[in-house]
């Protein structure tokens, strides 16, 4: 952007020792030069490998690292909102820790949210074929559904690239556990009056560690909580300034401030 922003990265991780320092150095370098301040807040469900102990020792060598510990595992959904909560800055981005987008992508996001003058930016592969038939015809069936309850067609609704304006999370309040969370963001932003525009990057799948988010428990969790939360989704309220980052009554462990 022409006069550079602050920006909080969240990463969600679940084991993913194998990725997340690669992820921190390489996120690192590309928000260093696209803005003019950062954080990077690594939000741990409860990982069984190597993960929380990796990003603690890269805090204690980088200010910019925040870590939040979950106790228990509570998905995806809880992870981001952990970790939407504590951010910071103007603007908030959220990735996956395994960088199925190049990094130096965040500053064609902001180009995009300066050139649109978008409250959101949500990203879409351009071509996600190399990640399975069986993927590609799940993420099909489900972007088409959500066009069709919600009337508002968006190509890979579920893509963990998306920039939002802080003021977008200070009003929409996030109720999915599960990986709903996405599509729940980006429609209750809509909703809510923000503009939301899309932006294509090239995907590179997936190479160490495992993903857990395309089984079928994940699935049927998906549209479990799409059958409960579409009423919420379709008429969203917008939250009070009183509920306005309102610390959890039970909040996570957060290391690094």
């Amino acid at each position: 952007m022409s006069t550079k922003s602050t920006i909080s990265l969240v990463l969600p991780v679940f084991n993913e020792e194998e990725n997340i320092e690669h992820a921190v150095q390489l996120c690192g370098a590309a928000l260093a030069q696209y803005s003019r301040d950062y954080e990077i807040i690594v939000v741990d469900d409860a990982s069984t490998d190597r993960s929380a102990a990796i990003v603690e020792r890269l805090r204690k060598e980088d200010s910019h690292l925040v870590l939040i510990r979950h106790s228990t595992n509570q998905k995806l959904g809880a992870a981001l909102r952990s970790g939407f909560s504590a951010a910071r800055m103007a603007l908030v981005l959220y990735m996956d820790a395994d960088l199925p987008v190049d990094p130096n992508d965040i500053g064609r996001a902001l180009r995009a949210m300066e050139v649109t003058r978008a409250d959101v930016i949500a990203g879409y592969r351009f071509d996600r074929t190399t990640e399975g038939v069986q993927r590609s015809i799940y993420s099909s069936v489900y972007n088409g559904l959500i066009g069709l309850l919600f009337g508002m067609p968006y190509r890979d609704i579920n893509f963990a690239f998306k920039l939002m304006k802080a003021e977008v999370l200070d009003v929409i309040e996030l109720k999915s556990e599960g990986s709903l969370i996405d599509a729940e963001l980006i429609l209750k932003a809509k909703n809510l009056g923000f503009t939301v525009q899309q932006v294509g990057l090239d995907y590179f799948p997936r190479s160490k560690g495992r993903s857990s988010l395309s089984s079928p428990g994940v699935i049927f969790k998906i549209f479990r909580e799409l059958f409960l939360l579409y009423p919420d989704i379709r008429h969203p309220r917008r939250k009070s300034s009183a509920e306005h980052r309102v610390p959890d009554t039970s909040p996570p462990e957060i290391l690094g401030r």
